[in-house]
């Protein structure tokens, strides 16, 4: 901090007023509350993604098919390496990092993207793709200022949108009683997600302060006290489960398959648009300022040199969460310290197995009832991100033919059986050919000042 920005000027009357100092500390990301608060508050952080950090992992798990014990070292991981990464964004390591209050987890815009990668080559295809693609998400955070051409809010809000639509298959699938399930579709998975469904938006509604930021915390809650009695809550593997473990690197294997590096490594430069969103947001929600150049080219970094740590200890590619933005603006406390203690409880839940067990036994038609919020909320972004863009019919052409690319093309697989596997999978996840459109015609049409 410079000595010109150290303190408000002495002349002045309304910064002498000690409510109105008091207001600007809080707003200062470099204020340290005493730690009787910034405890409570790191923890109130962590409660806002817990759930949504875990379920990335249960889906790609639930979808490869992958076993208890590997399911949850997975969730054990996804707390483990967002812990190391909200440290890394918060409190910084040479230039990497924004050290703003940034809460990082496990990206879901990668998911569509995963899926056909895990079920056709395997989870270290996605570990060897998140390696290669951390990097070239590292590179853009680089060179920050002359990429960022690629990322106009035409090009941002179109990937949000399209990640939210084609998640929301994969969230009503949960609903159902998961992948593969015996009776999918049956009754009780259909009135459970109901239930939380119902819970989790009255909560988010009509409740007040923390009710309303922990509504689906408190719906997948009710949900798995409602699964009990059904028998669909199993906690057998929570006994079984060590107390503590240390990560182990590469337990999960990792291999480098190039269509598989190809299309997270694309799908890791387009999100680097989101994560450019949520700093900006952060320090104008929080600190009531913009971001700085060194704040945004630092916290692109932090992204994707977490994504390749990730890789190595079986986490998946790590972005700042949204919702936590949110809740440093509703708080309208800006401390990146406050924020660091919420990582340092991260790091804690990820070495005890225990807790992944515990996350692990939630039902999925409980989680399904609360993830077709969160992907609908996803792309009610992406509709709030298009909304800064200029809607004349230049931007109308870039979204309409790119949601028709990613949408369209993936429905119709006869349109592409001939081609390569590898061009199959990465059209499969219809985000990267939708992303790539959106990319190339912003480009392409005339009248990019526009967008």
């Amino acid at each position: 901090m410079t000595q010109d920005s150290a303190a408000p000027a002495p002349s002045s009357p309304t910064a002498s007023h000690p409510q109105t100092r008091g207001a600007e500390r809080l707003r200062d990301v470099d204020y340290l509350p005493p730690l009787r608060k910034a405890i409570p508050l790191g923890i109130q952080h962590v409660l806002a993604m817990f759930v949504a950090n875990a379920t990335v992992p249960l889906v790609i798990a639930g979808a490869a098919g992958l076993s208890g014990a590997d399911t949850v070292f997975l969730v054990q991981m996804a707390m483990f390496v967002a812990g190391v990464a909200t440290l890394v964004q918060t409190l910084g390591l040479g230039p990497v990092g924004a050290r703003l209050p940034i809460v990082m987890g496990t990206s879901f815009g990668f998911v569509p993207v995963m899926i056909p990668i895990a079920t056709t080559q395997g989870l270290p295809a996605v570990f060897g793709g998140a390696l290669v693609g951390g990097l070239a998400m590292a590179t853009v955070g680089l060179f920050y200022r002359r990429l960022s051409v690629f990322f106009p809010p035409v090009v941002s809000g179109t990937f949000v949108l399209l990640i939210g639509l084609l998640l929301l298959p994969v969230g009503f699938s949960y609903v159902g009683g998961g992948f593969g399930a015996a009776d999918f579709g049956a009754p009780h998975h259909l009135l459970l997600a109901a239930l939380v469904f119902v819970v989790t938006v009255a909560f988010h509604q009509f409740g007040r302060g923390f009710l309303s930021e922990a509504a689906v915390l408190i719906g997948i809650l009710v949900g798995c006290v409602a699964a009990a009695p059904l028998g669909l809550l199993d906690f057998s593997g929570v006994g079984e489960a060590a107390w503590f473990q240390l990560p182990i690197p590469l337990q999960m294997g990792i291999t480098f398959d190039p269509t598989a590096m190809l299309a997270i490594a694309l799908m890791a430069v387009v999100t680097c648009a989101e994560s450019i969103g949520d700093i900006s947001g952060t320090a104008i929600g929080g600190a009531e300022r913009e971001a700085t150049p060194r704040e945004l080219s630092g916290g692109v970094m932090a992204d994707g040199l977490a994504s390749t740590f990730a890789s190595l200890f079986g986490g998946f590619p790590q972005i700042s969460f949204s919702q936590n933005v949110g809740l440093v603006a509703f708080t309208g406390i800006a401390s990146r310290f406050v924020v660091a203690i919420g990582g340092a409880f991260l790091i804690v839940a990820g070495l005890v197995p225990k807790l992944g067990a515990t996350v692990s036994a939630i039902p999925a038609a409980v989680l399904g009832g609360a993830v077709v919020i969160m992907f609908g909320m996803i792309a009610s972004a992406g509709v709030k991100m298009l909304s800064h863009a200029t809607f004349d019919k230049r931007n109308m052409l870039i979204v309409g033919v790119s949601l028709a690319v990613a949408i369209g093309l993936p429905a119709q697989k006869g349109l592409y059986a001939a081609a390569p596997e590898q061009i199959g999978v990465l059209i499969d996840s219809g985000l990267i050919p939708g992303a790539i459109v959106s990319i190339v015609l912003n480009l392409v049409l005339p009248g990019r000042s526009s967008s």
